[in-house]
């Protein structure tokens, strides 16, 4: 056949097609160690019962919940006096150059402790992260591995860090279980900075930063933690929510959509509240299908992924809620029942499909 006679976009088609066949089967390694697969826990810190564990010690990326534990170097270093609340830290040309999601800041300038809190835990501010990681550690790299060693001093065995904000790195991997381990022990030896990870929203030099976290806002009790996303890992998110006095944390790892993901963890949630597991059905159901996570992670080290997006304005609304001739979503009462939550899963393979090309969180 004479290949002028093929018409262009057919000629396309399968270079594509070619190139997603030798990335699945040529370059796993490339991607690192990490399975990059669904995964879910559900823990009660007070008695340590693991309620829901599923693909719990499976590794893989933990986007940006990679914050949490630069968070947790941070109020380290608050507790010891080595960094003030107030004190103003600068910003290297290294940290304003992150991808966003990010604060905006430029070299030269000065930014708080508090602000970068603040970024870290509502915008998921890339460039807040690595300021403070190259005040704590001097650079980057070397605060990375203050991370790792902090990990391994918490028993998170299957944990590396690589970077301080969780930007694609083949070497920046995690577990389920390790991430939980780390959120309760966030709550647990720094109890007077757990309210920083309620925050919705603050103002930052004059703008309002919106936190991504949009469970809150629909789920009872729900005070933390953490969310996160690059095309590799998929929707990720830890969370602490209290319930009649009882405390509970989880973790999804791997979700095909924000909204998936955010179904997943009120199912597990209101089923760890029940002291009943979560199937392993629902929590495959709401993953990324495994041909393209292997495709996503082996293209995830490229430098202009993001570790986390917010939602688009038009669809900042309660999930599972469509507005109607003008009239805004009602927040979820104290009501809040597991037959919604289960009826909001029931939707949950439309959702997907509606919204499988959204890439922001």
């Amino acid at each position: 056949m004479n290949i002028q006679s093929i018409q262009p976009a057919r000629l396309l088609g399968r270079f594509w097609g070619l190139l997603a066949v030798v990335l699945c089967l040529g370059l796993a390694g490339f991607a690192g160690v990490a399975h990059a697969g669904y995964a879910a826990i559900v823990i009660d810190p007070a008695t340590g019962q693991i309620i829901s564990a599923v693909n719990a010690d499976e590794q893989n990326y933990p986007a940006s919940l990679t914050k949490m534990m630069t968070l947790y170097l941070t109020f380290q270093a608050l507790q010891s006096g080595k960094l003030k609340v107030d004190q103003e830290l600068p910003v290297s040309s290294w940290a304003a150059s992150r991808a966003p999601t990010k604060l905006g800041l430029r070299a030269g300038q000065t930014i708080s402790v508090n602000d970068c809190i603040l970024g870290m835990v509502t915008k998921s501010a890339n460039d807040a992260a690595t300021v403070v990681a190259e005040t704590l550690g001097g650079s980057e790299g070397h605060f990375a591995e203050l991370m790792t060693a902090q990990a391994a001093a918490l028993g998170m065995t299957a944990t590396h860090f690589a970077n301080a904000n969780g930007l694609p790195d083949p070497n920046n991997v995690s577990t389920a279980r390790d991430l939980a381990k780390l959120a309760m022990a966030l709550y647990h030896d720094f109890p007077q900075y757990s309210n920083y990870f309620a925050t919705k929203e603050f103002v930052f030099r004059g703008r309002l930063v919106r936190g991504h976290n949009n469970l809150m806002d629909r789920y009872p009790g729900m005070d933390g933690l953490k969310t996160g996303f690059t095309d590799a890992s998929g929707f990720n998110l830890a969370s602490t929510a209290v319930r009649d006095g009882r405390r509970l944390f989880a973790v999804v790892l791997g979700g095909r959509t924000a909204s998936a993901r955010d179904n997943l963890m009120a199912r597990l949630l209101d089923d760890g509240f029940d002291n009943e597991p979560t199937p392993e059905t629902l929590v495959a159901q709401a993953g990324m299908p495994s041909t393209t996570r292997r495709v996503l992670a082996a293209l995830s080290p490229i430098g202009t992924a993001e570790a986390d997006e917010t939602a688009p304005a038009h669809r900042r609304v309660a999930r599972g809620c469509t507005p109607h001739r003008g009239k805004s979503c009602p927040r979820a009462s104290r009501s809040h029942s597991k037959s919604t939550t289960r009826l909001a899963h029931r939707k949950s393979k439309k959702v997907m499909l509606a919204s499988s090309s959204e890439t922001h969180d």
